[in-house]
C-alpha cells in the first residue's frame, strides 16, 4: 500500500533507518529482561537492608501498604554484602543506559502507530508500554541523578524511586509475558525480516545490525569500566570516571577515605563536640547513664575492619575501627546476655537519617562499633566525632555519626 503521507510519525515511512528489525529489538529486549530482573531484585534487597520492618525512622517510604512487604532480617554476615549487592545494583543500572535507550530507539515508530487502540486488548498494551517507557526513563534517570548526588527532583529519592521501582517492573512483567515469546523466536530465527518495525523504504545501510548491536555492548562496557571501581575500592577508584564527583576532599592520612556528608553540611560544630561539652546518653532497662569521651575510653576497646557502603553505590575498602562494642554499652544499661534493638541519635541538624535504627543481631554482633578511632587516629569530624556507629553490612547511613544518644529496647 502506497504511503501517502511519509512526513508524518504515524507513517511507516518516516522511519528509514535499515537497523530496525524484530531480531534487533528482540536481542536487546532479552539482555534487558535478565538485568532488570536483576535490578528490581538487588533493589528489594537494599530496601530489606534498611530493615523498614523495624522503625519509622528507618523508612523513607510512608503509605506504601502491600508494596512494602518485608523481606526478612538483614544480616551481619558476610560483612560486604551490602558493598556487593548495592555496588550490583549500581554498577549493572549504569551498564544498561545504552541497552535501554538503543532498545526505545528500536520501537519509537509504535509509538506513533495510528490508530492508538483498535481493540481493549490493544489499549491495554499500549497503556503498559507508556508506563514501561516512562517508567524506565523515570528510574534509571533518578537513579543516575542519586548516585551523582544530584538532587534535582521534586521530594525525597527514597519514595520516589521506590514508588517508580513498582510501576515500572509491574509493566515491565506484563510486556514481558507478551512479547518473550516472539522475542525468542525472532533471535532464533536467521531468515530475511519483513513487518513489523522493518522499515518499508530503508534507507542505505552505513553500518550492520551486528554492527550497532556491538557499538550498544562495546558503549555499556566503556559505562562499566568507568564505574565499578568505585564499588571494588583499592587502586580500582581511579578508574570510577563516573563516581560522584565534586563532594568534600577526605584529604590524605588515616581519615582519607571517602565523605558522603560533612561536619559543616551536617551542621555540626566544635562547640558541640568539644571534650568539655560532648556526652553520650545511654538509656536501657536499667536507667540512663551519660559518659563523656574519656568515660567511654576507660572502656574495653575492640577493633574491627570493615568497609562502609553507600547506596549511591560507592564503597571503601576495609578501614580498622576502634571502639567499644555495641552490646558492652547495652550491658552497661541492664541488658547483659542477647542485647535488643537499639536506637540512635545524632548530633547532625541537617538531612535524612538524623536517627536510625538497627536490629539485636545487629548490636548482638562482636564487630558492632561505637567507633572513636579509624586507622590508629581520632575520628576527623567529618567521620563522625567524638564517636560513630559502625556496623557489617549495614548500609552507611544506618552508620550514624556524631552519635548523641544510644536508647537499647525493642522497638
Amino acid at each position: 500500500m502506497r504511503d501517502h503521507h511519509p512526513r508524518l510519525p504515524s507513517s511507516p515511512g518516516f522511519w528509514r533507518s535499515p537497523l530496525r528489525g524484530t531480531r534487533f529489538t528482540s536481542v536487546l529486549g532479552l539482555v534487558l529482561l535478565v538485568g532488570i530482573t536483576v535490578l528490581f531484585v538487588t533493589g528489594l534487597v537494599s530496601y530489606a537492608a534498611y530493615n523498614p520492618g523495624l522503625a519509622r525512622v528507618n523508612d523513607q517510604t510512608p503509605d506504601k501498604g502491600v508494596l512494602g512487604f518485608y523481606l526478612f532480617a538483614w544480616p551481619t554476615d558476610p560483612h560486604w554484602l551490602y558493598r556487593l549487592t548495592q555496588g550490583l545494583h549500581v554498577t549493572l543500572g549504569i551498564t544498561l543506559i545504552p541497552v535501554l535507550l538503543a532498545k526505545l530507539w528500536s520501537v519509537v515508530p509504535r509509538l506513533f502507530t495510528l490508530p492508538p487502540a483498535r481493540s481493549l486488548a490493544h489499549a491495554l498494551e499500549r497503556l503498559s508500554l507508556l508506563l514501561l517507557v516512562g517508567g524506565g526513563l523515570f528510574e534509571f534517570t533518578t537513579g543516575v541523578l542519586n548516585v551523582q548526588l544530584d538532587y534535582v527532583f521534586p521530594g525525597s529519592f527514597y519514595p520516589l524511586h521506590f514508588y517508580g521501582a513498582w510501576v515500572f517492573f509491574a509493566a515491565f512483567t506484563a510486556h514481558a509475558v507478551l512479547k518473550v515469546p516472539t522475542a525468542v523466536r525472532a533471535v532464533r530465527r536467521r531468515r530475511r525480516e519483513e513487518g513489523g518495525l522493518v522499515s518499508p523504504r530503508p534507507d542505505a545501510p552505513t553500518v550492520s545490525r551486528r554492527g550497532a548491536l556491538r557499538f550498544v555492548g562495546g558503549a555499556s562496557l566503556l559505562l562499566l569500566a568507568t564505574t565499578v571501581g568505585q564499588s571494588i575500592g583499592g587502586v580500582w577508584r581511579r578508574t570510577a570516571l563516573l563516581a560522584p564527583h565534586g563532594g568534600a576532599d577526605p584529604g590524605g592520612g588515616p581519615n582519607g577515605f571517602q565523605i558522603n556528608k560533612t561536619a559543616a553540611y551536617a551542621g555540626v560544630g566544635t562547640a558541640e563536640t568539644a571534650p568539655e561539652a560532648w556526652r553520650l546518653v545511654v538509656t536501657g532497662r536499667a536507667g540512663t547513664v551519660r559518659l563523656t569521651r574519656a568515660d567511654l575510653l576507660r572502656l574495653p576497646l575492640h577493633s574491627s575492619a570493615l568497609p562502609i557502603a553507600c547506596v549511591e553505590g560507592w564503597s571503601t575498602d576495609d578501614q580498622w575501627w576502634r571502639g567499644v562494642r555495641l552490646r558492652d554499652l547495652a550491658a552497661l544499661v541492664g541488658h547483659d546476655g542477647d542485647p535488643p534493638d537499639l536506637f540512635t541519635e545524632s548530633l547532625q541538624r541537617h538531612g535524612a537519617f538524623r536517627r536510625a535504627a538497627l536490629r539485636a543481631n545487629q548490636v548482638a554482633d562482636p564487630r558492632s562499633l561505637l567507633a572513636l578511632y579509624v586507622n590508629g587516629e581520632e575520628l576527623s569530624p567529618d567521620h563522625g566525632y567524638p564517636a560513630r556507629i559502625i556496623v557489617p553490612a549495614a548500609p552507611g547511613v544506618l552508620n550514624t555519626k556524631w552519635v548523641a544518644r544510644l536508647t537499647f529496647g525493642d522497638l
